[in-house]
């Protein structure tokens, strides 16, 4: 009987807007890790219940170096939040919780360099998460350690912080291993749940003979908030909730772990940023820098093996306490070689948290902080501002000026009511000297030829040389709603509606490169190929060009018949080096397309040269493979992507493949199943599963998965696939 396996059989498409994620993902050992997180916390509150939290500066000690993405500050108990989160409130229980902390971007990948690094974001060059990454060679705590004689391993959860971005360096390990697949149409990012982030770092810890410094990311607040059973039912009506108190679950193995090692272990929770939640009009981040995204957690707590007498530590024993000095995330990076008695970096603006540290008063300490995405991306007005003791500037073309001590909430703006605090604040921001963001990936001349030569210009949002009123943020949040609006509208079935909004968001805002990215992509789900393309082509003759842009426009020349117009494309931006990994990749699609398959294949190589771990790349080498018959090489690349990231459901679905095709039925089956529960909106491995089970005249166990194609299977990419299981069905 012959089957139907073109789906698998060819390359796969990577996500063209590059904002596809895994939902539903499986949270393990939920109801488990509640519990666990409870016990852990009472044990904690016991241990710790003199009130005591010493700090000792030892050399000898483990780091553990926790980041939630997108957690305010004050969704946390500890913080007066309504959420109960016993894990993270106990650890501030035995610790220093720092009351007034804030971040410097409201990005995760600009945030995360500066915890790293200890720079502000015009120092460490990550502005926005589109076309920037860490620089060869910059220091982090990671490659300080290591060089002190630690084993140094990180744990992201989120594909902001991939290893292709740079923050690798000084890592024995970095484990961004959480799968890729998904929906393309869902607006989301891949990620791993946080109690997977949690187990792979668990595992690593417990191998660990020496000291250790280990840094685990959760991404789970990060919208959209899909918490887990039971957090899902308890917060319906306030998932991002939900997520944070799961988050806290999910945390209490980790901080279980650290507080009864054999060694002592300094553990450091934090945020990157927060989330607006709709306060000022944001939704949630990367446009404003108010305090609901930019005010953070931050833990400081020391768990000691062996708990010195009070006598023994006189000298830095002090109450578990809260401090209300202002305090900054680069201030993360001193504290950590402080503690370790490792002298600080001459290129360090922050200090020390620890206990016994001389600190300036709240006046002295300024923050500087920023928020580019909106310039980069949108054309918007660039912001940046500092934070003075308790004082707020944001310079912006209406600047804003808050007094937070008396008005936490920013509802009062003071800037033309104190002409003298605002010239004083803004001197500060001015000693700064931050410097605009650079530019982006650049091609090099002879690559921005070609690209012209073929009707195309690449890079940013024009930048101006003055930005007015009419650019501010402020008078532009209403289009930032209408994107969030026409995504809704697409996740609730209403399609027109949502192709509507966007072309109004290109008609206000021509040069805002997002409008015709998400109109494109939505037309390609919608099956309209011929409109994606001529949306994206609009987006290149109106200068609307972001990095990404260019190579969803070549996926979709690919996958539309034209992979000539696509190699063509995508060739020139590809030529840097290191080569750009989603052009790549896409270019190695196309040329398998068009039946060049060694030039895709070393198109792919060429990735595993810049990074050995690539999982995308053996994913594409397999399905090349498969591609023209070899099923020895195909298998060898898919079970090597498979070992790298065991929850890549491409490899699980071409494995399927090959067993299929070598008469191991039931184990293509497995396979199958294993893809589909790894990715439940994976539609080609559900095809394969429901259509070869029918074939195999196990009906009954076909028919769930063939009519749950028919009703999720976007219709775009699948319509003919859902006409055929229909007559299956027996619909028409």
């Amino acid at each position: 009987m012959s089957r139907r396996n073109d789906r698998t059989d060819e390359p796969g498409q990577p996500p063209p807007a590059r904002i596809a994620r895994a939902s539903n993902l499986n949270r393990i050992r939920v109801a488990i890790l509640v519990v666990a997180a409870i016990l852990i916390a009472a044990a904690w509150l016991w241990r710790h219940r003199t009130g005591a939290a010493a700090f000792e500066r030892r050399a000898d000690q483990n780091v553990l170096l926790i980041t939630i993405d997108t957690l305010r500050a004050d969704a946390l108990g500890c913080y007066g939040g309504r959420t109960p989160t016993p894990a993270i409130d106990a650890l501030a229980a035995a610790g220093i919780r720092f009351a007034f902390a804030h971040a410097h971007a409201v990005l995760t990948r600009p945030s995360h360099s500066s915890i790293l690094t200890g720079l502000y974001p015009y120092e460490h060059g990550v502005r926005d998460h589109s076309g920037y990454r860490l620089a060869p060679g910059t220091v982090t705590i990671a490659t300080v350690l290591k060089q002190h004689g630690y084993a140094t391993g990180a744990f992201v959860s989120g594909v902001p912080l991939e290893r292709r971005f740079g923050l690798t360096p000084g890592f024995d390990v970095y484990d961004d291993f959480f799968g890729r697949t998904g929906n393309n149409s869902d607006f989301s990012l891949a990620e791993r749940p946080a109690g997977e982030t949690v187990q792979a770092a668990l595992k690593w810890i417990q191998s660990q003979q020496g000291r250790w410094f280990a840094w685990v990311h959760v991404f789970d607040p990060h919208a959209p908030y899909t918490p887990p059973a039971p957090f899902d039912r308890e917060y319906a009506d306030r998932p991002y909730y939900g997520e944070v108190a799961y988050t806290d679950a999910a945390l209490g193995p980790l901080l279980g772990r650290a507080s009864s090692g054999q060694r002592p272990t300094l553990v450091i929770l934090t945020s990157d940023h927060g989330e607006g939640l709709g306060e000022h009009g944001e939704l949630t981040h990367g446009l404003f820098a108010y305090e609901s995204t930019l005010h953070v957690p931050l833990i400081v707590t020391q768990f000691r093996a062996n708990r010195p007498t009070d006598a023994q530590a006189a000298d830095t024993k002090r109450a578990h306490t809260v401090e209300n000095r202002p305090v900054r995330l680069i201030d993360i990076a001193p504290t950590i070689l402080d503690a370790l008695q490792i002298d600080p970096l001459p290129a360090f603006h922050g200090r020390s948290l620890l206990p016994g540290t001389a600190q300036p008063e709240d006046s002295a300490v300024t923050s500087y902080f920023e928020a580019m995405s909106a310039m980069l991306n949108r054309g918007w007005a660039p912001l940046s501002g500092v934070v003075a003791g308790r004082e707020k500037y944001i310079e912006l073309p209406i600047p804003e000026l808050y007094d937070l001590a008396s008005d936490p909430a920013e509802r009062t703006n003071l800037v033309e009511r104190e002409p003298a605090r605002r010239r004083a604040l803004e001197a500060r921001l001015q000693d700064l000297h931050a410097p605009a963001p650079g530019d982006r990936y650049t091609e090099s001349p002879e690559v921005a030829q070609q690209l012209q030569a073929l009707g195309y210009t690449s890079g940013s949002a024009r930048r101006k040389a003055r930005y007015t009123e009419a650019d501010d943020p402020k008078n532009l949040i209403v289009l930032d709603q209408l994107i969030q609006q026409g995504i809704e509208a697409w996740q609730h079935g209403k399609r027109d509606d949502a192709l509507a909004i966007y072309e109004r968001v290109i008609d206000e805002r021509p040069s805002m490169a997002i409008g015709y990215r998400n109109r494109a992509l939505l037309q390609w789900q919608n099956g309209d190929p011929a409109g994606a393309i001529a949306t994206l082509e609009r987006a290149f003759r109106n200068d609307a060009v972001e990095p990404g842009l260019t190579t969803q426009l070549g996926s979709y020349l690919a996958e539309a018949g034209r992979p000539s117009d696509a190699i063509a494309l995508l060739g020139p931006v590809v030529a840097g080096t290191p080569a750009d990994t989603e052009a790549a990749n896409a270019l190695g699609i196309a040329l398998a397309r068009a039946g060049r398959v060694e030039e895709s294949l070393a198109t792919f190589r060429r990735l595993l040269q810049d990074n050995p771990n690539n999982v995308q790349a053996y994913e594409n080498i397999g399905t090349a493979e498969l591609q023209r018959g070899n099923l020895a090489a195909a298998r060898e690349a898919l079970e090597t992507a498979a070992a790298l990231d065991p929850r890549s459901a491409r490899a699980q679905n071409g494995l399927g493949v090959i067993a299929s095709r070598t008469g191991r039925q039931d184990e293509a089956f497995a396979h199958w199943r294993r893809a589909v529960e790894l990715a439940p909106q994976d539609f080609d491995a559900l095809f394969n599963l429901a259509t070869e089970l029918q074939h195999a005249g196990r009906t009954a166990e076909a028919r769930p998965y063939l009519e749950r194609f028919v009703r999720e299977a976007p219709p775009g990419p699948y319509r003919a696939d859902v006409e055929k299981i229909k007559r299956m069905l027996g619909h028409g």
